[in-house]
């Protein structure tokens, strides 16, 4: 006999349990599969344990430079295992928070294996070894994504990790090695140099960071250097050979040459894989797009009364694109009115090294490729009344416009606190707001905001600190 629901969500991470609650708040009966963690990777190994394992460091970095607040300090040391130990709590309580939000929201949720054996019937294996047929009107697909591996290379995590691994080293790195320099690459990178590894890093592309805007990138560089972590960029990994002792990297620099060097350790952070694989796709017909599930702007596959979500359906592969899309497919399955399809360039991106980064639209570089006349707004947080006062003085905002609308086409930024700033301008662009309506915002003072308000105001030549 088969249970029935109105709607199964195959995963329980961001995209999942969230695209259930809101399921269930519109009245529909719900089934949630989940295999292993509540949560999914972002918040049990992903975004939530990163965030504090970069606020030990950044703490630490405080703690060290606290004379030039006029503070007496002692040398700080630090706790490996204790800074783990912090972020493994935080994970669990988080985790913890989602079952009962979805025990609050009636969410039927099974631990288990899930397989689509019908676009509207799913067989899953518990965890306790039992079998089950669940039938719904609609199925959502939410099974994420997992660490890319490099070609003949095992991340076993001893000497070559994944971001995984990275999360609970064993000891601290000597000398590490970053393969990777989007988002996972650099944070981890910030996060092991701020604890004295000698760390470099890896990149094929030209600029660290590839998706961001040129000149962000290069002040990350500039800021990176600083702090002695080497940068090679346009330079690619020929082969990574692990023993008891560590690994040797065969690296081809920019120049053609093939050099050789020992690490410690080497972090594999070149990109995600959907997960894709035996959970019945095949069987359906459901079309793949680049190894990722097609989707429409709602969550549709090919196939009726199957949608899909979150990392498994395509870039960009963030936990807030994963959490509205699963809005947006919960909504439409409701028969609400007014669902809007998801607009990919208004989800901003973050990394939360030291410096953050930020970022919601066009560089400046697609803005022009893509044929607008552009308006260009630097305002640097030197001039900050609030940054000067904070001590945090290095990095920018810019803004990118149309100069024949006044539409913002895309928002950068480098400092501190930016990753928390940059919802302004998402705000902005969901609300296709032009310049004139964001020169007239009062921003408060004094704010590190501010410095967002005066670089819409240089584009267009009336900055007032600067």
């Amino acid at each position: 006999m088969a249970d029935h629901f109105d709607l199964i969500v195959l995963g329980g991470g961001p995209g999942g349990y969230v695209a259930a609650i809101r399921a269930a708040q519109l009245n529909l009966k719900v089934a949630l599969v989940e295999r292993v963690h509540l949560g999914g990777i972002c918040l049990n190994w992903g975004c939530i344990p990163t965030k504090s394992l970069l606020r030990s460091a950044e703490v630490y970095h405080e703690m060290q430079n606290a004379e030039a607040y006029g503070l007496t300090s002692f040398k700080p040391d630090f706790d490996l295992d204790k800074i783990i130990a912090r972020s493994r709590e935080v994970a669990t309580r988080l985790a913890s928070g989602v079952k009962t939000l979805l025990r609050k929201n009636k969410v039927e949720v099974i631990s288990g294996v899930g397989q689509l054996t019908g676009n509207q019937q799913m067989l899953v294996e518990t965890t306790e070894g039992e079998e089950k047929i669940l039938e719904a009107k609609d199925i959502i697909i939410a099974t994420g994504a997992r660490a890319r591996q490099l070609p003949n290379v095992h991340s076993d995590g001893k000497h070559i990790w994944t971001y995984h691994h990275a999360l609970k080293p064993p000891a601290m790195p000597k000398k590490l090695l970053v393969i990777g320099s989007g988002a996972i690459g650099i944070e981890f990178a910030s996060f092991y140099a701020d604890f004295g590894a000698e760390v470099s890093i890896v990149e094929h592309a030209p600029q660290i960071l590839p998706m961001e805007d040129a000149e962000v990138s290069a002040y990350v560089a500039k800021a990176f250097k600083k702090r002695g972590i080497r940068i090679l960029t346009q330079s690619a990994l020929q082969n990574l050979t692990p023993d008891d002792e560590g690994v040797t990297a065969e690296i081809a620099g920019a120049d053609g040459q093939v050099t050789k060097e020992r690490f410690s350790h080497a972090i594999v952070a070149i990109g995600v894989v959907a997960n894709v694989e035996n959970i019945g796709l095949d069987k359906l017909g459901i079309k793949l797009d680049r190894g990722f599930i097609a989707v429409d702007g709602f969550g549709r596959t090919n196939v009726d009364h199957v949608w899909a979500i979150g990392d498994v359906a395509g870039a960009p592969c963030l936990a807030h694109k994963a959490s509205h899309q699963g809005v947006i497919a919960a909504e439409a399955i409701a028969g609400c009115d007014h669902v809007h399809p998801l607009n990919t360039q208004n989800i901003p991106g973050c990394t939360y090294a030291r410096p953050q980064v930020a970022s919601v639209g066009l560089t400046e570089e697609k803005a022009r490729q893509q044929g607008y006349n552009v308006k260009i707004g630097n305002f640097p947080f030197i001039a900050n009344g609030k940054a000067i006062a904070q001590g945090a003085t290095d990095g920018f905002v810019k803004t990118v416009f149309d100069a024949d609308s006044g539409a913002l086409l895309g928002a950068h930024m480098v400092g501190a606190e930016v990753t928390e700033m940059i919802q302004g301008y998402t705000v902005a662009r969901t609300l296709e707001t032009t310049e004139a309506e964001i020169m007239e915002t009062i921003f408060p003072h004094p704010t590190l905001s501010e410095a967002m308000h005066e670089s819409v105001l240089a584009a267009y030549g009336r900055a007032l600190h600067f």
